[in-house]
């Protein structure tokens, strides 16, 4: 009986095209339209095989599998990518895109430090959204802008490997910690009591504030546990960093030496504080290099004290600043989450190194 019905078309590969296809769908950057697109060809390259077949063989509709088998007949590979779709030709040519990078690169406005969307417009004589979109594109950002500092202490490779052994590789029988001051935190009290957040409406505080005095906060994080050991002080001295000194020696089991991290304040090094570490030996100081206090993971700790209850809390007094410190310090020790340090020493160094590869070629060149 003669067959009825729009006939299949033909469908035969070569060896290079089922290369190409079975590359595009065992490929794991091919896009999943794609990958869909070479399997059901693949399948109709089959002998005996139907559009039906394939269909039910993929999950896919009888309508997709002729779709796709008809565009490969006829167009071969470049079939099975979508068609360029409907739509205005482009206004802006290469050459203007290349224009409006050198420019925002190499120069500046004559009447601000960087440019904005709206003045680069007017000197290029085209739209907002165009400057936004080529931006955009190439990943500049004239508005924002972020400090560095390099850290010229002659001991600083000596200083990264010392401390960074101790998080990779700590010794044994002992504890290392994190050891800093939060100086001069401010009991700040609003003018106006704290709006609540509603929706549509963030929480709003007013601006004006009074100060009610300060504290400071001594702060040891156990490296290995997460836990902290802190002391509220009143002042900032080497009589108060000897004080919390000794608070650690009475909570560290007697057992293990006590290895500190800490920064170069001069309050750690006084002849006070030298005498009281010759009376307890286990104690071994290991000193961040000068400008490198992202060294200690303390400092990710205050962070986080600063964000989740400082910054926006309001206070009338000390006292009620201090308790409230006292209470998250509890809070964290419940439930401890120590911070991972992941990058080795060698990797630290070379990061730095290329970083002052790239600055002292960008300074040779302004010259």
């Amino acid at each position: 009986m003669p067959r009825t019905g729009r006939p299949k078309a033909e469908l035969v590969l070569t060896s290079e095209e089922r290369l190409t296809l079975e590359r595009l769908v065992n490929r794991r950057k091919s896009a999943q339209a794609l990958a869909m697109r070479a399997r059901i060809v693949l399948s109709c390259a089959k002998p005996g095989a139907t559009n039906r077949a394939v269909a039910t063989e993929l999950g896919v509709s009888e309508a997709m599998v002729s779709k796709w088998r008809r565009r490969f007949v006829d167009n071969r590979l470049n079939g099975l990518f979508d068609e360029p779709r409907p739509g205005p030709p482009r206004t802006i040519t290469d050459d203007q895109v290349e224009a409006v990078i050198v420019k925002t690169l190499e120069e500046k406005p004559t009447d601000a430090t960087h440019w904005s969307t709206r003045s680069m417009a007017t000197a290029m004589g085209m739209s907002q959204t165009s400057i936004s979109l080529i931006w955009r594109a190439f990943g500049l950002q004239p508005h924002r802008s972020e400090s560095f500092k390099l850290s010229t202490d002659p001991l600083f490779v000596d200083k990264v490997k010392d401390i960074v052994a101790l998080y990779l590789d700590p010794p044994e029988r002992a504890a290392v910690l994190g050891v800093d001051e939060k100086s001069q935190i401010q009991a700040l009290n609003r003018f106006a009591p704290i709006l609540p957040m509603m929706p549509g409406t963030p929480e709003r505080a007013s601006h004006d504030y009074v100060r009610n005095g300060t504290t400071s906060l001594f702060a040891a994080l156990d490296m290995a546990t997460g836990k902290v050991i802190g002391s509220l002080h009143r002042r900032h001295r080497a009589a108060e960093f000897k004080k919390f000194l000794v608070r650690i020696d009475e909570e560290i089991p007697p057992h293990l030496d006590v290895h500190l991290i800490l920064d170069n304040y001069a309050t750690h090094k006084t002849p006070e504080i030298q005498r009281w570490l010759l009376r307890h030996p286990r104690f071994r100081l290991h000193f961040t290099p000068t400008s490198g206090s992202w060294l200690n993971m303390v400092e990710r700790w205050f962070s986080e004290l600063a964000t989740k209850k400082i910054k926006r809390g309001s206070h009338m007094s000390v006292r009620a600043l201090e308790r409230d410190i006292k209470d998250w310090m509890a809070q964290w020790n419940e439930n401890p989450r120590p911070y991972v340090w992941v990058k080795t020493a060698d990797q630290i160094l070379a990061s730095i190194a290329r970083y002052c590869e790239r600055f002292s070629a960008l300074v040779a060149a302004q010259k």
